[in-house]
């Protein structure tokens, strides 16, 4: 759907700019007026999240294709468009992204060189729309290469420790999978243009012909899937390609950690289900058991790592890959009930994980660090601090009635019948994931206060409207997730169809003759990955 009002037209686009722009004003701030800074980077954010607040209140829920499509020609000879728009697949990435950076910036002190730090934070904002709004895979491209920029920095030049270490391993992983996605782009456009005589980068136009086996075949798409499925992979991580997220978190400031866990790591989860399953849903339903199995042993081992960590802002990493796994669970289910519980499950693991982070970064600020041994007792000098760690824990951990417990039950249920034994095994995270974070709260709250445990100040206002709207969303997709899965699930039932209809993922309905004649037709169930059909 292209709405053609003056004003819609260019609003995805918008969501880009404004934050770009803003970046560069930020750079050139007076250097004698760095109190401008912070007020104006985070107006500049709230500025994109009035536009994202108008892409949600004209967003229509029942339309399952792509709306508020913007698509004008950027480099013609090479068939690359500025192509955007969104679904009910990457709507709710977009809101989260114009949530969580208001909310970093708002929340955390870089301590020096502000301008750059705000400036690149920016950046990183307009690179994280842009990933999620482009429709074209040379524009996807380069979003998801710039994103890498900024992050390197935030984490090279205001983070702790091992600081330069944790970048460069960052980078360097990251730019190796997207080194292949690379290779993969070129490699299907030049077969797509070789058999149609159209150069073109356009997903929707190369998503109808690379399920025609005249253009691709079969051993081709799949080496394709696994270029693109490398690439986002690493981004997600799975399980063995995520030793560099542990490391990036831990080195990494508050507000870094904060975004790369809410909204980076998303680009890896939403590249699979808008790229590498929409080219090749074939590819992809051959490749699911591996991905399956990766995706659950990093469930598993994640959390059973996490549990032994003595660094808590680390256990909180491992948490992710673990979260993230569930995700990946999902989408490789292809079902429709897991497939929406792993889009929604993205955006509940930015708002619970995001809030962890900023947890502990307050932890940190007043305690000055973060070993699980030479914490105790917070709960007495800090109860708000206390209850709302509480609230954000229980959510990660999938309590009922908050936001975390819908989308994994989503997966699970969904995942069940079509891939039976990894969700079996994936169950056991969620006890997991009980163990380690129940573990660590009374380990850091409980018991006695002693020493400076005993004069760690409580939340402040601030502090307290930082935290408001994320544990206001914690609260409302836990008990009332209707709104959102309502939008999410037009856009998912088109991709699990398109998966059913390019590949041997179901079988068709068949018409019998009933009581008195009736005709009643029955749906087959799904075949569970790897198990023989008809």
């Amino acid at each position: 759907m292209i709405v053609t009002t003056a004003f819609t037209l260019p609003v995805l686009t918008l969501l880009v700019l404004v934050p770009a722009v803003g970046a560069l004003l930020v750079a050139l701030v007076p250097k004698d007026r760095g109190d401008l800074v912070r007020p104006l980077a985070v107006l500049v954010s709230l500025a994109t999240g009035a536009f994202a607040l108008h892409v949600l209140a004209n967003f229509e829920a029942a339309l399952p294709g792509y709306q508020f499509e913007s698509e004008h020609s950027w480099i013609s000879s090479l068939g690359i468009s500025w192509h955007v728009g969104v679904d009910g697949i990457s709507l709710f990435l977009v809101m989260l992204t114009a949530l969580i950076f208001p909310i970093a910036m708002v929340a955390t002190d870089p301590g020096h060189d502000k301008k750059a730090y705000f400036a690149w934070l920016l950046m990183l904002e307009a690179g994280c729309m842009g990933a999620f709004l482009a429709l074209d895979l040379f524009l996807f491209f380069v979003f998801f290469e710039i994103v890498l920029v900024p992050m390197y920095f935030l984490i090279g030049q205001w983070g702790h420790g091992n600081r330069i270490y944790a970048a460069t391993k960052f980078f360097l992983y990251t730019m190796f999978g997207s080194a292949l996605m690379l290779v993969g782009i070129v490699s299907l456009v030049y077969l797509v243009a070789r058999d149609t005589g159209e150069i073109t980068f356009d997903l929707l136009r190369l998503s109808e012909v690379t399920t025609d086996a005249s253009v691709l075949s079969p051993d081709t798409a799949m080496w394709l899937f696994a270029a693109f499925a490398i690439a986002f992979a690493v981004k997600v991580p799975i399980f063995p390609l995520h030793t560099w997220l542990p490391d990036a978190h831990t080195e990494a400031p508050t507000g870094g950690s904060v975004i790369l866990a809410a909204v980076m790591l998303k680009l890896g989860t939403y590249g699979f289900i808008r790229f590498a399953i929409t080219l090749f849903p074939d590819a992809a339903y051959d490749w699911a058991p591996v991905l399956l199995t990766l995706g659950v042993i990093g469930i598993v081992y994640a959390a059973i790592i996490a549990a032994v960590q003595k660094d808590l802002k680390r256990l909180v990493a491992y948490s992710s890959v673990a979260h993230l796994g569930f995700i990946v669970l999902g989408t490789f289910a292809f079902t429709n009930q897991g497939v929406s519980g792993s889009v929604l499950q993205m955006v509940n693991h930015g708002l619970s994980t995001g809030a962890l982070f900023l947890l502990v970064g307050m932890i940190y600020e007043r305690r000055h660090t973060r070993q699980i041994s030479e914490l105790g007792g917070l709960q007495k000098p800090a109860p708000i601090l206390a209850a709302v760690f509480t609230v954000v824990m229980l959510s990660s951990i999938g309590l009922p009635g908050l936001n975390g417990f819908v989308g994994e039950f989503l997966i699970l249920i969904g995942s069940f019948t079509t891939a039976r034994w990894w969700t079996v095994v994936a169950t056991s995270g969620v006890i997991l994931a009980a163990v380690y974070l129940l573990w660590a709260y009374q380990r850091v709250f409980q018991g006695p206060a002693e020493g400076e445990n005993a004069k760690v100040a409580d939340m402040n206002l601030r502090e307290i409207a930082v935290m408001a709207p994320l544990l206001a969303l914690i609260v409302f997709l836990g008990v009332y997730p209707k709104p959102a899965l309502d939008r999410i699930e037009p856009a998912v039932d088109r991709l699990v169809e398109r998966v059913a209809e390019y590949s041997d993922f179901s079988q068709p309905a068949v018409t019998v003759e009933g009581p008195a004649g009736a005709e009643v037709e029955i749906e087959h169930a799904p075949a569970e990955h790897g198990e023989e059909e008809g």
